[in-house]
Formats: C-alpha cells, sequence, structure tokens
C-alpha cells in the first residue's frame, strides 16, 4: 500500500547516500542474467534477461567494486542496450557520486521512460524501473531545490515510487528481486523516520530477496544504522563471503568494527578496523576518488581513537 512520508529531507538525502557510497539504494536490486544461459540466479522458472554489457557493468560493480571497469561496459551498454533500465540506473548512480547534477537529471528521466516503455512487455521490471525512475527524480528535486523548497514534489515522488513498487508486488509478491529492492527501501526508511519499525524489512530481505550477498549487504548496512554492530557484523561478514573481491564490503566492515570498538572501549576490534579499512584501500584504484577520500578519513580517525 502507497506510503507517505512527512521529512523529504531525510529520506532523499539518506538514500541517496546509500546509492552514492554503496549502490545499494535504488538501483542496487536489481538482478544480472547471463543471456547464453536459461538460469537465473534468483531462481525464477522464466528468467529475465538483460543485455550482456549491461550485465558486465552490474557484476563489476557489485561483485568487484570496481568502478572503472563498469563504466567502460557502461559505455557499451548505452550504444548497443539502449531499452535496459538498469544501465541507465547504474549511470545516473555513478553521476552523483562524481557530483555531476545534469548527468543525474538526464540519466534519472531515461530510468523512468525506459521502466515505463518495459511495462508493456514484462511488468514486473517495468514497474520495479518506473519506480527507480520516481526516486531520482525525487533525488534530483532534493539536490537542486534544496530540503524546503523541493520537499512537496520531491514527497510526491516518494508516493509514486511506492505506487510502482506496490503494482510490481502484485505480480509477483515473492519475487526475489522485488523484495531485495523493497527491503532495502523500506530498510533505510524505518531507520531514519521516527517510529517506524524496520523488523519487516529485514525480514524480507532475510527471507525474499536475493542475490543473498546484497541482501546480507542491506541489512548490515541497516544494523549499523541502527546500531545493533554484533548483529551488522555478522551479515557483514556474510556479504563479504559471497563478494570476497568487493572494496566496499570491507570498508562497511571496518565502519562496524570501529563504532562496536569504541562503544566497547576495545583497542583489537579498533586494530580489526584499521586492518579492513587497509584491505579496502589495496584496491583504491577502481573506488570513486570521494569515497577513497572517506575511507583514508574514517580510517585516521579510527587511527586516532587506538591511539588514545
Amino acid at each position: 500500500m502507497t506510503q507517505p512520508f512527512p521529512n523529504a529531507k531525510i529520506v532523499f538525502t539518506k538514500l541517496t547516500k546509500i546509492a552514492q557510497v554503496s549502490f545499494t539504494a535504488a538501483i542496487a536490486f536489481h538482478l544480472w542474467v547471463t543471456p547464453a544461459l536459461a538460469g537465473d540466479p534468483f531462481g525464477r522458472n522464466e528468467p529475465h534477461q538483460i543485455g550482456s554489457h549491461t550485465e558486465a557493468a552490474f557484476k563489476a560493480i557489485f561483485q568487484q567494486g570496481n568502478y572503472p571497469e563498469a563504466e567502460r561496459h557502461l559505455k557499451e551498454a548505452l550504444a548497443k542496450e539502449p531499452n535496459e533500465p538498469l544501465a541507465y540506473a547504474m549511470q545516473a548512480s555513478l553521476a552523483y557520486s562524481k557530483g555531476d547534477m545534469t548527468g543525474l537529471d538526464k540519466y534519472s528521466q531515461q530510468i523512468l521512460d525506459a521502466g515505463q516503455k518495459l511495462v508493456a512487455s514484462d511488468p514486473l521490471r517495468g514497474n520495479l524501473y518506473t519506480a527507480v525512475g520516481h526516486f531520482f527524480e525525487g533525488a534530483v528535486i532534493v539536490t537542486r531545490e534544496g530540503a524546503a523548497k523541493g520537499a512537496t514534489q520531491a514527497l510526491g515522488r516518494l508516493r509514486q515510487v511506492y505506487e510502482y513498487l506496490d503494482k510490481a508486488e502484485a505480480i509477483s509478491p515473492k519475487d526475489p528481486e522485488l523484495n531485495l529492492l523493497r527491503g532495502y527501501m523500506d530498510l533505510m526508511l524505518s531507520v531514519n523516520l521516527p517510529f517506524a519499525n524496520p523488523d519487516e524489512a529485514i525480514g524480507r530481505l532475510e527471507t525474499s530477496a536475493a542475490p543473498r550477498y546484497l541482501a546480507d549487504r542491506g541489512i548490515a548496512i541497516g544494523y549499523r544504522d541502527l546500531k545493533q554492530y554484533t548483529q551488522a557484523l555478522d551479515y557483514a561478514n556474510q556479504a563479504i563471503q559471497g563478494a570476497p573481491d568487493n572494496p566496499e564490503l570491507y570498508y562497511l566492515k571496518a565502519q562496524i568494527l570501529r563504532e562496536k570498538g569504541k562503544r566497547e572501549k576495545s583497542q583489537e576490534l579498533l586494530r580489526d578496523a584499521i586492518a579492513n579499512f587497509d584491505t579496502a584501500l589495496t584496491k583504491k584504484s577502481q573506488l570513486p576518488a570521494s569515497l577513497v577520500k572517506q575511507i583514508e578519513r574514517e580510517r585516521n580517525s579510527a587511527v586516532n581513537q587506538l591511539s588514545k
């Protein structure tokens, strides 16, 4: 059921930051399917295929955390797979991470257009990407107009996000892709809005979402933001088991260890945090420059805490 949300600034600032850092907010929820294979990594009886270049970009980001490689594949995807909304969604997230508001605006509209066109042939994915397109358009409004001026428009977009997610859920309520998408969004909203309960979103990710490492990553982020660091660490470790080459997952684990170490006054946990920051930074050449700087700042903070 479509829900109203009272604070556009909290909602869109939080979710777009997640999209920037980990690409797991509005668009980190889509599957990859190798077109040459009959199987579906979500276990669907009827696989949903995407283009090979879009698939390669998706794997580069989510399995490897390799953004330059992803951008190379995305150039091919936009040229050869122009009707694939996932390619535009990844481009929108990359534009946001670079502070490219013109690109964010352009790709947001292209997500929306491609999603609406897809409704006729694939209603599930079409409605999902129409929701994603409205989400990014809301992010554009808040970024361009500011929270105060753009709040009414942004909240209107958020209502449309949930309207189209509801349509997708009516088609296939147990679909693992849908539950990954909705689980991420519901969880990020619930941990940042008063009187909201994140348990349902966590349950959705635990029981019905896939791929598993993306679901585990989302739950780890949620528990981190809820300051439940033991649970967050468990799910971060599970995510690393599923995608051990992705440096962003070691960064997430380092954040959790640092906060847990501060709370428990544990030098051992702080040392573990620094080690995981260092692991993430061994692959800094494949991460966005802004993210590398953020990891380095947080590592230095952990070192200072340890020295005290």
